[in-house]
């Protein structure tokens, strides 16, 4: 049932207020949304914005970010097209927490519609999130999603009759890559996953093949399989004509791989963060079970651990790493670079077991803010509490596609309405430690590499290797160090890996395209077993 704003004596007046039904009356200042038919002939339940800035340089909406220009965000249920829906001060804004903070003032604003999809999931409980469109869970671009064009506007807060702004265009299909000589790309539908979400997941996987390898049909090769963020890229930047990678791996006396991107997105982020999740699903049984079967069949890889390797940055570090863990059978080695908090006593800056709140340290006189990213010199470039409050302003119940978002999605329990249980009061910041004691029994890394030491340690000492800038941008080294910490006092048997530091090297630090494939090969040359090819893939 919509409330229709109140009519008014003037006739116009009226008729507008008639015409345009208003899902919610609001109070004080604000600015009201619909989007058209022709943008979309059904009804929307997800998040209607306002992006607010003193320029078109670029749209509006693609200006927003942690320390961008003011976004605010209202949740919609069956919002109808040409219902009108109150953007108001009561709802999350970013870096203007509410709308009654933006002052009087010429401004160019922009109109923006979030579609979620509704998920029955087999757990029992129904959500409303935004289903990735291959886009990489990036609601700025992705297909179905409606806008309108800027438009320069006097915004009073005071004023008696609102601005209206209508979203009156569709963003388009992603047309899916095509394949290239080396680059072959495909994807299947994730039976498990799907059953789980009740609604049709999809997993894929970008390939980057050797020279020559349709003049070798009976010979296989070594896998690298690159862990990160959505994308349907080359993997090792094999398309990024400036990367010089492209010459190196064609060029003759290059050892032969077969190079190979996942892409996993769930409805929660870009990336699933390849973990069984009481949020998110069985990703990791899906990707195991269905996906690299699927790339081992197409494509002719070595089917033994030795030969499979891991790698990856920031979040693909932290996925590198956690195979290995999850899987020591399976993977031959990893390679993580600047992985994401290996020790949730540095998740960045906060140790989530002791500390009582993300954003600030209570000094009893003052409160001092906590950083969340900083340039090598030691300058800061936003708090804490800046990027969470914007992921707030861009969905609540962990559904912006933000970084602190997704790890409370992988990482967390699920709350009593169905969607992840917080780590923290994203408002505040105040912690709950028990939410954090869960973390620490399922993905602290350390946590759990110490405590299972005696079984996973023969597995796996000497196939972890660990790279980051002693400056990352995150602080990320500082879970890196406690890892380190660990393994240095390991025993029976002693860690025979390595972890390397550079120093005053930002995020995210570590071995790529020529210096990754000769680290690996060596690597390979000193640990295949006996009887293992090691040179049929060298030509």
């Amino acid at each position: 049932m919509t409330t229709p704003l109140p009519l008014l004596r003037l006739a116009g007046a009226a008729l507008f207020a008639l015409a345009l039904p208003c899902a919610h009356a609001a109070e004080g200042p604000h600015i009201l949304v619909r989007f058209s038919a022709q943008a979309r002939a059904q009804p929307v339940t997800g998040r209607v914005y306002v992006a607010v800035s003193r320029s078109n340089d670029a749209p509006p909406i693609e200006q927003t970010d942690i320390t961008g220009v003011p976004l605010f965000g209202h949740d919609v249920t069956a919002l109808a097209p040409g219902q009108t829906v109150a953007i108001e001060p009561g709802d999350s804004g970013a870096p203007l927490t509410s709308l009654r903070q933006l002052p009087a003032g010429d401004y160019w604003l922009q109109p923006f519609v979030n579609v979620y999809t509704e998920f029955r999931r087999a757990d029992g409980h129904t959500v409303w999130l935004h289903m990735d469109q291959w886009e990489g869970q990036d609601f700025k671009h992705s297909p179905g999603n409606l806008y309108g064009k800027p438009v320069k506007v006097h915004y009073d807060p005071a004023a008696a009759t609102p601005v209206t702004l209508v979203a009156d265009r569709v963003i388009p299909p992603i047309p899916f890559p095509k394949d290239t000589p080396y680059v072959k790309r495909f994807r299947i539908k994730s039976e498990l996953l799907s059953a789980w979400w009740g609604h049709p997941i999809w997993l894929g996987a970008t390939v980057l093949l050797p020279r020559d390898y349709d003049k070798h049909p009976h010979l296989r090769y070594p896998v690298i399989y690159e862990q990160g963020h959505f994308s349907t890229a080359a993997p090792g930047g094999f398309d990024r004509a400036k990367s010089g990678f492209r010459d190196y791996w064609l060029a003759d006396g290059t050892p032969r791989y077969i190079m190979v991107s996942l892409q996993h997105p769930s409805p929660y982020y870009d990336d699933s963060y390849a973990v069984n999740s009481a949020n998110e699903g069985p990703y990791d049984d899906a990707i195991h079970q269905e996906l690299l079967p699927e790339v081992e069949k197409r494509f002719r890889i070595i089917r033994e651990p030795w030969a499979r390797i891991l790698e990856g940055g920031s979040t693909g570090g932290w996925i590198a790493m956690a195979q290995m863990l999850f899987h020591p059978d399976f993977y031959g080695g990893t390679f993580a670079s600047c992985p994401d908090a290996l020790d949730f006593r540095h998740h960045q800056v906060v140790n989530i077991y002791e500390d009582a709140n993300a954003y600030w340290l209570d000094k009893g006189w003052v409160k001092v803010e906590r950083p969340d990213t900083r340039q090598p010199d030691g300058n800061i470039e936003a708090m804490m509490k800046d990027e969470n409050w914007y992921e707030l302003a861009v969905g609540d119940h962990d559904r912006s596609g933000g970084q602190w978002d997704i790890w409370e999605a992988a990482f967390g329990p699920v709350g009593a309405d169905g969607y992840p249980q917080r780590l923290w009061d994203k408002r505040t910041g105040v912690i709950d430690h028990e939410v954090a004691r869960y973390w620490k029994a399922h993905f602290d890394l350390r946590h759990l590499l110490e405590s299972q030491w005696a079984t996973l340690g023969p597995k796996v000492t000497d196939k972890i290797h660990l790279y980051v800038g002693d400056a990352d941008t995150y602080n990320l080294n500082m879970g890196v160090r406690a890892m380190d910490a660990f393994l240095k006092r390991a025993r029976n048997p002693s860690f025979r890996g390595s972890v390397t530091y550079q120093p005053m090297a930002p995020h995210c630090w570590g071995p790529r395209g020529k210096e990754l494939i000769d680290t690996v090969t060596r690597y390979l040359d000193s640990h295949a077993p006996a009887g293992a090819d090691l040179t049929g893939w060298r030509y």
